[in-house]
């Protein structure tokens, strides 16, 4: 039986990923990879993020103001990023709050963010979110925002153990990048493993970053990392692999849909 890899986070409209990137889409469908979420992280991308989808139709697009360039956004930044949903999406993100860049303002993040996991509630979408430093605060926000019918996904998760199950019951998913698999963070990964809900659990390259141990971990992610981060993990979880497959694939059509 051939195996279906699903990739629940990504961003190949990487200007790093521009030349290659035909060339490596084609590689990845050869070794069964068949749908990747795009993430447009700001304005200035949501339109190259578009461009992929309407030519790859197995590059589904997914729309957010990134805390990252929060402070950078236009007055009608809002109404632009409607309109992109509304056009289609599979998502809204990537979004999220982040207290450890420099200078940030972690109020200004959170009126951004709410803003945006409104419009993922009218629009009926997941979302996929970034987090870092800030779990208490994003709990606070999701606990207060409307419930996302379709959940949604907390991207390379590392917030707390004791935190995976207040989000889970929000409607959490937990991805896990190749980041993980670095040996400072392998007991990270299996506590994360023995605690996340097996139907929450889903996969994701974050390409072109977060590369694989084998690689420097600033080094360029090429997305064909999708099936050593599938290896890796359904080794660490002691289950074959294509049975590990079979429920990743499940998971990720219950949160972004079969199309």
């Amino acid at each position: 039986m051939s195996i279906a890899y699903f990739d629940a986070h990504a961003h190949l409209q990487d200007k790093r990923l521009e030349s290659d990137l035909a060339t490596i889409l084609a590689k990845c469908r050869r070794v069964g990879v068949a749908r990747w979420v795009v993430n447009g992280t700001r304005e200035s991308d949501w339109p190259r993020v578009r461009a992929l989808a309407d030519f790859h139709a197995d590059l589904t697009p997914s729309f957010g103001l990134h805390p990252w360039y929060a402070a950078t956004r236009s007055s009608d930044w809002l109404a632009k990023l409607d309109h992109e949903l509304q056009v289609g999406a599979i998502g809204v993100g990537e979004i999220g709050l982040d207290r450890w860049i420099r200078n940030h303002n972690i109020n200004d993040q959170k009126l951004v963010f709410r803003d945006q996991l409104s419009l993922a509630h009218s629009h009926e979408l997941p979302a996929s979110i970034h987090c870092l430093r800030a779990w208490g605060h994003l709990l606070e926000c999701l606990q207060e925002a409307p419930r996302l019918k379709r959940g949604f996904l907390l991207h390379s998760y590392g917030g707390p153990r004791e935190m995976v199950a207040q989000f889970a019951k929000l409607g959490a998913y937990f991805s896990l990048s190749g980041y993980f698999f670095h040996g400072r963070k392998r007991q990270q990964l299996e506590t994360l493993l023995h605690s996340v809900p097996s139907d929450r659990l889903l996969l994701e390259t974050d390409a072109p970053d977060m590369a694989l141990p084998e690689h420097d971990e600033k080094a360029f992610n090429s997305p064909r990392n999708l099936i050593a981060i599938y290896r890796y993990t359904a080794e660490a979880l002691e289950e074959p692999i294509d049975q590990f497959a079979c429920r990743i694939a499940e998971n990720f059509q219950c949160l972004f849909g079969s199309s």
